[in-house]
Formats: structure tokens, sequence, C-alpha cells
């Protein structure tokens, strides 16, 4: 696994506004989903990204098809496809969303050829590595443990 420090980490989350989330479920039970929810909890403006759920509602926005649809600024896009997939997703946020900062893969997601053209435009990039599991431990919400509760649920 890569590693990141906690300052790079903590710096991307903490300037990132809007988050363009690639490969978002509408189902509740699904990480991209829940992942998304709290990301949008904690104030962030989610843009949900699925050509299978185009035009469809999800968290008071319309889900897009893809990034090209996406007129608004994006900081971050944040993708939940296989490794295989994410070439594409990157040259295609590369080419339609001026001023992104950030090329997020959630974890188990990692490509790096993908990764060194983002790196090359002069844009971050985080490997097989979760958003809302890196706000909850650099921000006080989880113990070392990995837990606050000691129950670990899709729910918040």
């Amino acid at each position: 696994m890569a590693e990141y420090s906690d300052v790079y980490l903590k710096e991307i989350l903490q300037r990132t506004k809007v988050i363009a989330v690639v490969g978002v479920s509408m189902n509740p039970v699904r990480p991209s989903y829940y992942v998304a929810r709290y990301l949008s909890l904690k104030g962030y403006r989610v843009i949900p990204v699925n050509p299978g759920h185009a035009g469809k509602e999800l968290f008071g926005r319309t889900v897009r098809a893809s990034l090209a649809e996406i007129s608004e600024p994006v900081d971050m896009v944040d993708i939940f496809r296989r490794s295989e997939a994410v070439p594409p997703i990157v040259d295609e946020a590369l080419a339609t969303i001026p001023n992104l900062r950030t090329i997020w893969m959630q974890i188990g997601v990692q490509n790096s050829d993908a990764a060194a053209t983002a790196q090359a435009r002069g844009l971050d990039v985080v490997m097989n590595r979760c958003p809302k599991i890196e706000y909850q431990r650099l921000f006080g919400e989880l113990r070392m443990g990995g837990f606050a509760t000691g129950v670990i649920s899709s729910k918040l």
C-alpha cells in the first residue's frame, strides 16, 4: 500500500469542497453509497456519477452519467471502480474538469499509470484509501483501534 503522510491527506481533505464520486451506488448498503453520504453530511458537495443511474436523485443532487456532464468546479474525483477502469476516468477528468486538484482511488483501487498521468499534470493522487476513513481518523472520529462505538455499521 502506498504511504501518504497524515499532513498530505489532511491538507487534501481540508481544501476540498466539491467531490465527484465516480461509481456511486443507489444501494444504501454499498460502500460507495455510504461513503458519499457521509462526505455529504460532513459538508462536502458530492456530485454522484454513474451512467446506470443518470438523471436520478441522490443526496439531493442529480446523478450524472459522466464527469463531462459536470459544469461546476470540482476539487476531487473519488473513484469507486476497478483498477483497470481508472485510466479513462482520469483522462476524462483531466480533459473536462478545469482546476481539479485531486484524484482519489478507493480501497482496493490502484493504477500507477493513471496516477502518473494525473501527477504529471500537477494533481495530488491518493490510491487504495478511503476519504471517509481518513477523515474519521485524521479529525478525531476514530480511536486507534479503528472504531468509535464498538459497532461497525454502514449506517450513519
